[in-house]
């Protein structure tokens, strides 16, 4: 997978899709997994990942969202992929289908150094 289909990929399927898209054309880095996750696992990694973000003030971007969609996909199996801002201020996790050809949902979280939230 390239750069650019990954960008082509990035719609509006959360408002963190845009961001995402934004930092692919922008210099930002990406990888996408081989492996497969159930969304039901990835469902319940994210939902605590929402509620300690919540907690600690970390900016997010449509990460409720993304747990929502993970939760509507159930039993399905998805690959995981991320976009890194080039600044590494922003970093983007991708939930795309089992073959890599769709992305399902986009969420992104503040990375920056100041560790204040």
């Amino acid at each position: 997978m390239t750069g650019d289909d990954l960008t082509a990929m990035l719609a509006e399927q959360t408002p963190a899709c845009g961001p995402a898209r934004h930092a692919l054309l922008t210099g930002g880095t990406f990888a996408v997994w081989a492996g497969l996750v159930s969304a039901d696992q990835l469902f319940r990694t994210y939902r605590a990942r929402l509620r300690l973000t919540q907690k600690r003030g970390q900016p997010t971007l449509a990460l409720a969202e993304t747990v929502e969609i993970l939760k509507a996909t159930e039993d399905e199996l998805l690959r995981i992929g991320r976009i890194d801002t080039a600044d590494r201020v922003w970093t983007f996790m991708l939930f795309l289908n089992a073959t890599a050809s769709m992305v399902l949902a986009c969420t992104g979280v503040a990375t920056t150094r100041d560790k204040t939230y």
